[in-house]
C-alpha cells in the first residue's frame, strides 16, 4: 500500500465541507469565540494548573482577535449569543489588567481598541 493511497478510516475533504454546510454560521462564529476564550483563560493563567501555562503575550494576542471578531460580528450574531460573549471578554480583558505587572493605558490593553477601555 503506498503512501498516496487515501485512508477510509477517516473522513474526507468532501464528508468535512458537508458536515459544515449544515452548520449555521453564528455557530461557527460563536463556537470560535469560545475557544478563543478557552485559550485565553489559560494563558492568563485562570485554570487549575494556573502558573504552567501562563503567557501574557500569548493571552494578548487572543484577547485582541476574540475583541475583534466580536466587534465584526456583531450586526451577525444575535443579542443572545453577543452578551454573553462580550461579558466573558470584559473578564478577560480585567483578568489580563490584574495579571499584568506594568497595566497598559486605559485604552491600550488587548481589545480595547474595539471596545474601548476596561475599567474594574
Amino acid at each position: 500500500m503506498s503512501d498516496t493511497t487515501p485512508s477510509t478510516d477517516s473522513p474526507g475533504f468532501d464528508d468535512m465541507a458537508r458536515d459544515i454546510a449544515e452548520v449555521p454560521a453564528v455557530e461557527v462564529i460563536v463556537t470560535v469565540a469560545v475557544n478563543l476564550m478557552s485559550a485565553a483563560a489559560v494563558k492568563l493563567g485562570l485554570t487549575e494548573e494556573g502558573e504552567a501555562h501562563k503567557d501574557l503575550d500569548e493571552a494578548r494576542k487572543l484577547v485582541h482577535a476574540l475583541a475583534g471578531l466580536l466587534d465584526a460580528s456583531t450586526t451577525e450574531i444575535s443579542s443572545f449569543h453577543a452578551a454573553p460573549l462580550r461579558d466573558g471578554l470584559k473578564s478577560l480583558q480585567l483578568a489580563f489588567r490584574e495579571a499584568s505587572l506594568v497595566p497598559d493605558e486605559p485604552g491600550r490593553g488587548p481589545g480595547e481598541k474595539y471596545t474601548g477601555p476596561v475599567f474594574g
